[in-house]
């Protein structure tokens, strides 16, 4: 795709998470980063997508509108400041991609709906535990009905950012209200760990499904199906445990960057970034 044909992105937020999703599209043949926006001159993050060549602004939500139009923006700011950003962007009809675990939007994960989501102008991506798990259990209740669902995402302190850790109650709630949507399962607990150990762990996801009347060998083959669809865009994404015993169904799996820039305990930002950029990819949204 010739260079004046890419849609035109900005970034909202300049943490981590921000500034591996400025460095994801910036590689993009598709897309073109217009503006990565935070809201401190001092901030780390915004002084190193500077120093990327990406352009800059500490004027938040306020510089982007003032900016535009874009075609799509990404808000990789915190839950609770997301509200406002959606009802600035509104009315300029950008497509929104909300990074942050408020729950607002139409809830995407590419491993499940693949892109029927483009046709929407307001996109949740839930969390990157929901980013990681949904398409296992997805899958998994393709071939049951899942009585009750756990999940338990471990992340290393050294990715978990104040945004991270200001929005938990969120991630968890958000993350349990998309797997009760995605599975039909009433029974959903969602838990998060914060590790601190050393050497940082990578990210990983561990969930425990319990159904009865199911055959093993289908729930393999959906589970194995499902992790190549989401290492499609996650090349770092993979099963790293499976165990189908009658009634009980427990799958662990591993998220580690393949990119030369973020540690190997970012799987976190990873899956999440490279959904965002895979969505943003997909021709203007149809509403």
């Amino acid at each position: 795709m010739a260079a004046e044909e890419r849609r035109r992105v900005a970034v909202l937020g300049a943490g981590l998470i921000g500034v591996d999703l400025a460095g994801k599209i910036a590689r993009s043949s598709k897309l073109e980063l217009a503006l990565v926006a935070g809201r401190s001159r001092d901030s780390l993050g915004l002084r190193q997508a500077a120093r990327m060549g990406h352009p800059t602004t500490a004027g938040g939500i306020s510089a982007v509108v003032e900016s535009g139009p874009f075609e799509v923006v990404f808000d990789a700011t915190n839950a609770d400041s997301h509200p406002e950003h959606w009802a600035a962007l509104r009315p300029t009809g950008t497509t929104l991609i909300n990074l942050t675990p408020s729950g607002l939007g139409t809830v995407t994960v590419p491993g499940v709906k693949g892109l029927r989501s483009a046709a929407h102008r307001h996109l949740s991506l839930v969390s990157c535990g929901g980013q990681a798990s949904i398409p296992m259990l997805h899958a998994i209740a393709q071939r049951c009905t899942p009585t009750y669902i756990e999940v338990v995402s471990t992340g290393a302190s050294a990715s978990a950012g104040p945004a991270t850790r200001l929005n938990l109650d969120q991630y968890i709630a958000t993350t349990a209200g998309a797997i009760r949507t995605f599975t039909g399962t009433r029974e959903v607990k969602v838990m998060v760990n914060i590790s601190p150990a050393r050497p940082a762990p990578p990210f990983r996801v561990a969930m425990t499904v319990l159904a009865e009347n199911f055959r093993p060998t289908p729930v393999r083959t959906s589970i194995a199906a499902a992790a190549d669809a989401v290492r499609a865009y996650v090349p770092g994404f993979k099963v790293t445990s499976l165990a189908v015993d009658p009634g009980r169904i427990q799958v662990a799996v591993e998220v580690t960057p393949s990119g030369q820039h973020l540690p190997r305990h970012a799987g976190s930002v990873d899956i999440i970034n490279a959904a965002a950029v895979l969505l943003a990819e997909q021709p203007a949204a149809a509403s």
